[in-house]
């Protein structure tokens, strides 16, 4: 029927350091199945980890073996055969106790096998079991005989089993302070990793998030641009309005000089004495020149009007563009300023990284 799986749990698994015998080394990166296996052609447990395509555990359980809980999550257990020390290191507690419970029930199981092999021994050997019964007082006495020879060999046995488990608990006291502080820095380590992946998560999330406020940020930009483009343009024309202004002021400076021309003129033609008739005909004609020159003083005077509302038109609109011309380059600070910082941000994210 060959060996079963009557147990099985997730582990970090550690070897005692064979030169130092006080230092755990761990035995894979990642946590490993760990099995109880029964054999019933042999009637023999063991514990059994495979790491890729390498045992990484075989260690039989015998009745002389103790498994020891050295902190809430960390236990341990000597194997003289393979004369090593394991530690298996668990996520909770709760999976080492269950763990040390089924330890507990497979050692017991391995005992009563013990017992009940030795029972078949005995029952089939009689011969053996009453040697054994007569040398018993005289264990140092050897002869010839095939049950002294046996029972010689027991008792040279159990004094190398006792040896053994002496030095495997001297060992394990060695070596406990130091698996102690090396367990609590390794999940001082893994709580420490977590922590980290967690922030890193946590950063992609603000990376994609502030590169949504940047692309928004640079929309924003770009239209700001324009609307200055826009602004600039209307500059431009209000430019052309002052170039316009300046025309009608040239104009009505020259017209005044004409009316001031033609004044001296009225004045020296009625300076003038002439015969009734030539002043009359001159007053005719002088009065006529003078309704023109009145006329086409009115007519300055209403296109001066005109300019000087459109002037103040003029001049209102661009205190208002220029305004707004302000405002703009006020905002478009506050956005670059604002650009600049998620840069700096993006700059200190990616060198934390």
């Amino acid at each position: 029927m060959g060996e079963q799986p009557i147990f099985s749990t997730r582990a970090h698994v550690f070897q005692i350091d064979p030169a130092t015998k006080r230092n755990w080394i761990p035995a894979s990166k990642h946590a490993l199945t760990v099995s109880y296996f029964y054999d019933a052609t042999r009637n023999v447990y063991r514990i059994i980890s495979v790491g890729g395509t390498k045992a990484i555990i075989n260690s039989t359980i015998t009745p002389n073996m103790t498994f020891t809980k050295t902190s809430q999550k960390f236990g341990q257990w000597a194997d003289s055969r393979a004369n090593t020390v394991y530690g298996l290191g668990f996520a909770s507690e709760q999976h080492l106790s269950q763990f040390a419970e089924k330890f507990q029930e497979v050692k017991e199981a391995a005992r009563l096998a013990r017992e009940k092999s030795q029972d078949k021994t005995e029952l089939t050997n009689p011969a053996l079991n009453i040697t054994s019964h007569q040398v018993l007082p005289s264990p140092i006495i050897s002869s010839n005989g095939p049950g002294e020879d046996k029972l010689f060999r027991s008792q040279s046995a159990d004094v190398e089993i006792t040896t053994e488990k002496e030095r495997l608990k001297k060992m394990l006291s060695e070596g406990s302070v130091s698996e102690v502080q090396w367990e609590a820095e390794f999940f001082s380590l893994q709580d420490n990793n977590n922590k980290l992946v967690a922030a890193l998560h946590e950063a992609n999330a603000n990376v994609d998030q502030w590169k949504k406020q940047l692309a928004a940020y640079q929309e924003e930009t770009e239209s700001l641009r324009q609307r200055v483009a826009e602004l600039e343009s209307q500059g431009a024309h209000d430019s052309s309005s002052e170039n316009n202004k300046e025309e009608l002021n040239q104009t009505l400076e020259e017209l005044e000089l004409l009316i001031k021309a033609k004044d001296e003129e009225i004045q020296m033609l009625k300076s003038q004495k002439c015969s009734r008739w030539e002043a009359e005909g001159e007053r005719e004609e002088t009065l006529q020149k003078l309704q023109e020159l009145e006329a086409r003083n009115a007519e300055l005077e209403r296109r001066l009007h005109l300019a000087e509302q459109t002037l103040a038109e003029t001049l209102a609109e661009r205190e208002k563009i220029q305004n707004e011309v302000t405002k703009v380059a006020e905002i478009m600070d506050v956005k670059i300023f604002e650009l600049s910082e998620i840069r700096q941000g993006l700059a200190k994210l990616v060198e934390s990284n």
